[in-house]
Parts: C-alpha cells; structure tokens; sequence
C-alpha cells in the first residue's frame, strides 16, 4: 500500500527527531543561545496566547534564554501565519497553530497562502478546551436527547447562536447538526460575549461556546449545560457533564493549539522542543494550570500531530462543504 505524502513526510519527521534524541549530537548543538519568540495569531487574553505564555515562562526556565511572545492577532489568523511560514528555519521563531489557523482556515479560504503541514512541521500539540452545549432554563430540554427528540419534532423552529460563522462553535455545532440530523437555524454574532448576553435574556434558547467562558454561568444556573464535544472527560467541575458521543458515538471535537515550526527547520530543535513541552505537559503543577481554565493536556509526538492536523483539516473541510460557510457569512 502506498504510503500519502503527508504520512510519509511524518514518518520521516518522527524517526529523524528519535534519532536526534538519541544521538550525541543533540548535546553539542548550540540551541538556543538567544531568544527564542512564539508568534502567536490572536490578540493578548485568548486561550491560545494564555497557554503560550504559561509554556514560554516554564521553557524559559529550561532553556537559560527568554522565550518571547509576539502577538501578531487579525485576519483569521492568516497574516501571522504567514509570517511565520517565512521566518527563518533556525528555531528561533515557532508559530502557535490552532484549530482555527490550521484546521478551519485550509478549507474556508481557496486562496489561503499557506499549507499546514507544507509549510510547517508540526512539533506538538499543546491543549484541548472542549466546547459545550447549552441551553437557556426556558427551553424544555434537560439532556442531549431531548434536545435531538425536539430538534427532530419540529424542524426550523429551534435556533442557536455561535461567536459568528467559521469560528470553532459554529462548526462544532454544525457537525452534531450533521451527525445528528437536525434542522436549528444559526444566529451569528459577531464575538462569543455577545452572543452569550442574548442565551443570558432569553433571547435565543442554544449554544455553543467555550467552557472556559460559559463555566461561570452553568456554575451560578443562568445556564444549563447539555453536553462537551470531547471524547475525552472535560476538568472538573465540568467532568459530570456528559460527551456528544454518549449520544452520537464517535463525534469528539475541541478548540486547540499546539507549536509548529518553518519549514526546513533542523529536526533535531524539533525534537528538543517536543522533548521539552512534553515534559512540562506532563509537570502536574502544569496540568494543574491548564486544567484550572477548563482545558485538557494535549502533548503528543510530531508524527501525532501532524495525523491530528490532517484529521482536522479533513473533518472540517467536509462540515464547510455541507454548510456552504464562507468567511463572514
């Protein structure tokens, strides 16, 4: 069977950076004597650029030089992204990637200039921050199922609103609407706070949104909480709220981030990055952190992520399709 290029260029990333862990070499490399920056796509304050500052303290500890954050946000992340695609292959730039740069974007703009995993080499990712859906105390549905058996029993007339069309909640939603069949009309906003205020009023009756920033409201009860997109069991005190997949076997979705690097960057910096982030993804006190913001640790190898990358842009490319989104649209 013939391997894709995509898996074999994987492969051979995974093996190169085992060799260069193992080999005697990696001690005499001068990586890093200087600064290194994490170019981040987003502004100051979103998951993704928390995240990349708890890594650049902790890996500034290990490395004996500053890790710098540089916020490059606007655009989709598109121009960042860009940027870090034609930074120099030497280690000292690394790009924060996220579902919404590498795994949306590859499908919701034609002419993206660049290719996740051409033009990158993914290191490893960093979190997972399931989605959850949830629901105004007047909509009379108390469980996923329920809401599937209304959905089901009155075509239309439900609606939900998302942080606007393309972004992680409003595809995530679509899926289970795929998955599950349904008809629910999509209200965009432009921005989860807004959208939010109006679950909040009463007026629209669904959504889905971050557990980061709907945790507060399903804690006080302005909210009721119905399911998270993960597979995997979210933090407490969220780990009592069941998974899509009890009800629809197989759907697992999440926001996340993790690190890539140019490329042609030198496999063994690949290699001591993966080895260091996940050493402190492993670092309870890390977890900890992490967790204490309703996301999940997600270290992995390189060839693991570049699979989850290609898994993502495949899954997401095929809710763009069915859905007819566009960007703003």
């Amino acid at each position: 069977m013939r391997t894709n290029p995509t898996r074999r260029r994987a492969l051979v990333l995974a093996g190169a950076a085992s060799a260069a862990l193992a080999a005697p070499a990696i001690a005499q490399t001068p990586w890093p004597n200087k600064p290194v920056r994490f170019v981040v796509p987003f502004p100051p304050g979103q998951a993704a650029d928390i995240f990349a500052r708890l890594m650049a303290e902790k890996l500034t500890d290990v490395w004996k030089q500053q890790v710098i954050v540089e916020n490059k946000g606007g655009g989709s992340g598109i121009p960042a992204t860009e940027y870090g695609k034609a930074a120099a292959p030497d280690g000292y730039t690394l790009m924060v990637v996220s579902s919404g740069t590498f795994g949306v974007n590859p499908s919701l703009y034609p002419d993206l200039p660049y290719k996740p995993l051409s033009d990158f080499l993914p290191i490893s990712n960093i979190f997972l921050v399931p989605l959850v859906i949830v629901a105004h105390p007047s909509l009379p549905v108390n469980t996923l199922a329920e809401l599937i058996a209304a959905a089901k029993k009155e075509p239309g007339k439900l609606s939900y609103a998302s942080a606007g069309p393309g972004t992680s909640q409003h595809l995530s939603m679509e899926l289970f609407k795929l998955k599950a069949g349904l008809d629910i009309v999509h209200v965009p906003y432009k921005g989860s706070g807004p959208a939010m205020a109006d679950l909040l009023g009463g007026h629209v009756k669904l959504m889905m949104d971050s557990t980061a920033s709907a945790l507060n409201h399903i804690r006080d009860g302005r909210i009721k909480a119905l399911a998270v997109t993960t597979a995997r069991t979210a933090p407490p005190p969220l780990d009592n709220i069941p998974p899509i997949a009890k009800t629809l076997p197989g759907f697992d979705a999440a926001g996340w981030s993790g690190l890539a690097a140019p490329a042609r960057t030198p496999l063994e910096i690949v290699a001591r990055v993966n080895k260091d982030v996940t050493a402190l993804l492993n670092d309870d006190a890390v977890i900890k952190q992490i967790e204490q913001r309703a996301a999940i640790p997600a270290p992995g190898s390189p060839i693991q992520f570049a699979d989850f990358i290609k898994k993502e842009i495949d899954t997401w490319g095929e809710v763009v399709k069915a859905t007819g989104t566009k960007p703003g649209t």
